[in-house]
């Protein structure tokens, strides 16, 4: 359904009313601070919503949305949104999660120029490139597709490791931990990715360590 500017409105007013008939105070609090333990870095898809497939209430996470839920490290956007979450919010838990289906990854793998997007989406083909043998190697298609999108997860999941204002604040608190998602729009379902967090910090503190620290892995539960 097709909804106005006026429904949005009024659906808006509604919502509003009913927050208030549950509790007097909401807004009031809302307003007050921000205090999520979340930081979700998902697809700009806008069949995928972060708080309603997570049964989040408005408040409880942090959110940053782009094309193929990327964290490119010369993306001001990107790096902004985490540093403040690290250093700010002090976030327990930063998410990666990307969809199936999802179209930047799917043009990703198309030999077509997409103009403005070109520069975006060469992220993405990167990661293919990287990957190609093993992605090429799937002769389905929408299983290729599947496969790029859990993989283009996992390294964004590595590229916010390796952002100095994480790896500097988890070997003092040991948070945050980053953890990699699908959202399987076929079903509905998140499939987690099991980011092994520990190893990724391990493999990588030789080349990326940017905190003069002695590093101690050991993940909360």
């Amino acid at each position: 359904m097709i909804k106005t500017r006026e429904d949005i409105f009024e659906h808006n007013r509604e919502w509003a009313e009913q927050q208030l008939q549950n509790d007097p105070h909401f807004f009031d609090n809302l307003a007050a601070s921000q205090n999520p333990d979340y930081l979700y870095i998902g697809c700009s898809d806008s069949r995928v919503t972060a708080e309603e497939m997570m049964g989040m209430q408005p408040g409880d996470v942090f959110v940053h949305r782009n094309i193929a839920n990327m964290v490119n490290p010369l993306d001001i956007n990107a790096a902004s949104v985490v540093g403040y979450a690290v250093d700010y919010l002090r976030v327990k838990h930063i998410v990666v999660c990307g969809h199936y289906n999802c179209g930047g990854i799917k043009a990703a793998m198309q030999p077509r120029d997409y103009g403005a997007l070109n520069p975006w989406l060469r992220n993405v083909r990167d990661i293919y490139r990287l990957h190609r043998e093993e992605l090429d190697a799937i002769e389905d298609e929408t299983a290729r597709y599947d496969r790029l999108v859990e993989i283009n997860v996992q390294e964004q999941c590595v590229n916010i490791i390796k952002m100095a204002e994480v790896q500097k604040r988890y070997i003092h608190e040991h948070y945050p931990t980053v953890h990699g998602w699908v959202f399987d729009i076929r079903t509905g379902r998140l499939k987690d990715l099991q980011i092994d967090f520990e190893q990724i910090l391990h493999n990588i503190q030789k080349i990326y360590d940017l905190t003069d620290g002695q590093w101690e892995v050991s993940v909360p539960r």
